[in-house]
C-alpha cells in the first residue's frame, strides 16, 4: 500500500462514522474500518472484507490496551509525545500485515529487551572513569605539596611545560588542575523520564563496546561533557551525598546501613544496622594518631574495635589508637577502626514508618498510604517509597499527595518521590484508585540516603601520640538502606 493510498483511507473515516449508532466497524467497497472510542480519540483497525472480524476485534481490544502502558492520558499531545513507544509496541503485535499470537506480558518484555552486554559495558566504563578520577586527585595533589614544599623552602615553585608559557609558575598551574578536577567531579544528574523508555534500550543491543569507546573518547576530546548512565539509587546517592571538596590528610568516612522489614498490619519483625568508621591518612606524618570518639547512642549497640586497636584504651578513655603506640596506621588505605551492630524488634526504634491501606471498593482498590518520622535528628534525602501494582491495569488515578510519584507500566510500580523528609517534613500521605486485590500493593519498599547517622557515635577530635597536639581532620558520614521493606 503507498502512503497517499493510507492517507486517502484515513481521510475518508469521519466521514464514514455515524456518531448516532454505536458501530464498531464501517465497510467500503474494498475495506473494513473496526474501531473503538477512547474518549476524545479513536483507535482504528483498516483491513480487507474478507478479514475475520472476530480476530480484528480482539486485536483491537490489545491495541488499546497497549496505549495507557505508555501514556497517562488519551490526548492527544501525550500520544505524539510516546509516538515511537506506542510505533514499536504495535510492530510487536502486527508484522507484515498479520496478527501475531502475543499478550500484553509479551510485549512489554519484548521492547524492553535488556542487554547483558550493555550492563557490562557501562560497569567497565563507570569503573574507567572512577580510577581515572582517583588517579587525577592523586596527581592534583602531588602538584600542590611540590608547590607547599618550593614555598617552604624558599625556592621557585617549577614550571609544566605544554601549556604554551614556560612563565607559569607551578603553584597557579597546580590550583588550575585542582580546580578543573573539582569542577569535573561535580555530579552531572540527567532529569529522570517521567516513564522508563524501552524500546529506547532495545535500540541499543548489538552495540560494539570497542567503536562506543572510541566514540566517546573522540567526544571527550573535542570539549564535550559526556555523562555516565548509572543506576537509579546510585545517581540519587552521588546528588546528595557528593565527596567532600576539601579532604584532610586524616579523613573519616562514617557509613551505616539498615535492614529493616515490617508487617502490613503492624509490628517489626526485625531491624539490624551495621555501621563503620574507616579512616584514611594520606600524610605520613599524621599516621601515628588517636581518634576521640563520642557515643551518646541510648539503644543498646554493640561495638567492635579491629584487632589492632587498643581496647582497653577505647573502653576507659573512648579513644581509638594501636596498640603498639609507636606503629603507624597505614597510608593512603581506607581501615575499618570501628564497628557497630543493633538488632531489634522494638517498633519505637523504627526510623520511619509505612501504613498502606488497600480498601476494596467495587471492581477497583482505593489505596491510603502514609509515612512519618520517628527519629526527627534525622533528615532523609531523595525518598523514594515504592508500591506494586497489577499488571494489564493501566495507570493509577492519582487522588491527593505530597511530593510527586512517577508510574513505571514496564515493572507496575507507582514510586513516591519525596525529595527530604526532616522535623518540619515529618509525615505526609498518597491517596490512589486502580483495580486490584489489598494483597497487590505488597511488599511496599523504602529507599533513601542521609548525611546523618542513625547512631549517634561521632569522631569530635584527632590528636598526635606524642605530644597529644590536636590533628586537623574531615568527616564523610553517610547513612543507606540495605532492605526496607512492608511485608
Amino acid at each position: 500500500m503507498t502512503r497517499t493510498r493510507i492517507e486517502g483511507l484515513l481521510a475518508a473515516f469521519p466521514k464514514l462514522m455515524n456518531t448516532g449508532k454505536q458501530h464498531t466497524f464501517v465497510e467500503t467497497e474494498s475495506v473494513r474500518y473496526v474501531y473503538q472510542p477512547m474518549e476524545k480519540l479513536y483507535m482504528v483497525l483498516i483491513t480487507t472484507k474478507n478479514s475475520n472480524i472476530l480476530e480484528d476485534l480482539e486485536t483491537l481490544r490489545l491495541f488499546s490496551r497497549v496505549i495507557p502502558e505508555y501514556c497517562r492520558a488519551l490526548e492527544e499531545n501525550e500520544i505524539s509525545e510516546h509516538c515511537f513507544d506506542l510505533i514499536f509496541a504495535f510492530d510487536e503485535i502486527v508484522a507484515l500485515g498479520y496478527r501475531e499470537n502475543v499478550n500484553l506480558a509479551q510485549i512489554r518484555t519484548f521492547t524492553e529487551m535488556d542487554s547483558h552486554e550493555e550492563k557490562v559495558f557501562r560497569a567497565v566504563r563507570e569503573t574507567q572513569e572512577r580510577e581515572a578520577k582517583a588517579e587525577m586527585r592523586r596527581k592534583a595533589k602531588e602538584l600542590q605539596q611540590a608547590r607547599r614544599d618550593a614555598e617552604r623552602h624558599g625556592k621557585k615553585a617549577p614550571g609544566f611545560g605544554g601549556f604554551g608559557s614556560s612563565a607559569v609558575s607551578g603553584g597557579t598551574t597546580a590550583a588550575m588542575i585542582t580546580e578543573t578536577i573539582i569542577e569535573t567531579e561535580k555530579p552531572k544528574v540527567a532529569p529522570a523520564p517521567a516513564r522508563p523508555s524501552g524500546p529506547s534500550k532495545a535500540l541499543k543491543l548489538g552495540a560494539k563496546g570497542k567503536e562506543v569507546d572510541n566514540f566517546v573518547d573522540k567526544l571527550k576530546s573535542e570539549g564535550e561533557n559526556i555523562m555516565t548512565s548509572v543506576g537509579k539509587r546510585s545517581v540519587e546517592a552521588a546528588k546528595v551525598l557528593a565527596p567532600p571538596v576539601n579532604m584532610e590528610s586524616v579523613h573519616m568516612k562514617i557509613e551505616e546501613k539498615i535492614s529493616l522489614t515490617c508487617g502490613r498490619d503492624g509490628g517489626l519483625q526485625n531491624m539490624e544496622l551495621h555501621g563503620m568508621i574507616m579512616l584514611h591518612i594520606s600524610d605520613e606524618k599524621f599516621a601515628r594518631i588517636r581518634l576521640h570518639v563520642e557515643n551518646e547512642d541510648k539503644r543498646g549497640v554493640q561495638l567492635q574495635t579491629h584487632p589492632n586497636v587498643d581496647k582497653k584504651l577505647f573502653t576507659t578513655e573512648s579513644q581509638i589508637g594501636l596498640k603498639n603506640p609507636e606503629k603507624s596506621f597505614p597510608i593512603n588505605s581506607d581501615v575499618g577502626v570501628l564497628k557497630w551492630r543493633l538488632q531489634t524488634t522494638e517498633e519505637s526504634f523504627i526510623p520511619l514508618t509505612i501504613n498502606c491501606w488497600p480498601s476494596e471498593s467495587g471492581n477497583s482498590c482505593d489505596v491510603n498510604i502514609e509515612y512519618e518520622l520517628q527519629e526527627e535528628s534525622l533528615e532523609l534525602n531523595d525518598v523514594v517509597i515504592t508500591i506494586p501494582l497489577p499488571s494489564g491495569v493501566g495507570a493509577p488515578v492519582i487522588g491527593e499527595i505530597d511530593g510527586e510519584y512517577r508510574h513505571d507500566s514496564r515493572r507496575n510500580l507507582l514510586e513516591w518521590c519525596l525529595p527530604v523528609i526532616d522535623a518540619k517534613n515529618k509525615s505526609g500521605s498518597l491517596e490512589f484508585s486502580i483495580a486490584g486485590q489489598p494483597n497487590d500493593f505488597f511488599p511496599v519498599q523504602v529507599s533513601f540516603v542521609s548525611k546523618k547517622n542513625y547512631c549517634n557515635i561521632q569522631v569530635t577530635k584527632v590528636t598526635q601520640v606524642d605530644g597529644n597536639s590536636p590533628v586537623r581532620f574531615s568527616t564523610e558520614t553517610t547513612f543507606l538502606v540495605d532492605k526496607y521493606e512492608i511485608l
